[in-house]
């Protein structure tokens, strides 16, 4: 069970962060803040780059939000508290953890944002890597919409030298594209799920500067007509 945030924890931790990108960055820009539904449930999925990633990205939104953190992050005492108040849960990348999945459920019929991170993991060659099948079966499983979030020169922040040297960090980029819904699929097969998740991880790539598609980088090219519907 996670813990229970309220607004003013979470709020006090997002200003918190906002004060360090102020403090640390050279500054950060945001596109496409109209695209955020002001209300309901919806699952944010984005490209990681960094660790700072999960705290920068509430930090640009005006929206309250759950994120669905690897389990390894919780073993850090300050990182783990941090976390726990501004609404982050547990998953275990190594096995069908049902409940993160249904914790996950649950914070989606509740009307709430989720952010999502279809990789597992950060990237440590600065490109995007396959995404996992998590976010499109949440998706499904919800009926909720999809917002795509792309990140990116965060991979330029080194601990402990991103503390050490304030403004002396690249400027932070943040793109929010239109929320969409997977393909329609009468039944959910593994086959479905990963055509699926391709086409989340699509979404994203195509936000980011070419040099950050990665594996994507072909499909974006290619496509001319998503097939997803556009909320």
């Amino acid at each position: 069970m996670i813990w229970r945030i309220v607004p003013l924890s979470y709020w006090a931790i997002v200003w918190f962060i906002r004060l360090c990108m102020v403090i640390y960055l050279r500054g950060w820009s945001v596109e496409g803040k109209q695209n955020i539904p002001t209300t309901g449930g919806a699952i944010i999925v984005a490209n990681h780059l960094n660790n700072a990633d999960p705290c920068i990205i509430p930090g640009v939104f005006n929206r309250r939000m759950n994120i669905m953190a690897k389990k390894e992050m919780f073993s850090w005492p300050v990182i783990s508290v941090m976390f726990r108040l501004i609404g982050a849960f547990p998953v275990d990348r190594q096995s069908a953890d049902l409940g993160a999945l249904r914790e996950a459920q649950n914070i989606i019929a509740g009307g709430n944002m989720l952010l999502m991170f279809p990789e597992g993991t950060r990237s440590k060659d600065r490109v995007m890597h396959a995404g996992f099948p998590g976010s499109a079966l949440i998706a499904y499983r919800t009926g909720a919409p999809i917002l795509p979030v792309a990140i990116w020169n965060t991979e330029h922040l080194r601990w402990p030298l991103f503390a050490l040297k304030p403004r002396m960090h690249p400027k932070v980029h943040v793109v929010i594209g239109e929320p969409f819904y997977p393909p329609k699929a009468e039944r959910i097969t593994s086959e479905q799920a990963k055509a699926a998740t391709d086409e989340i991880m699509c979404h994203v790539a195509e936000l980011l500067p070419e040099q950050y598609r990665g594996v994507y980088a072909e499909a974006v090219a290619g496509r001319s007509n998503p097939q997803s519907e556009p909320v």
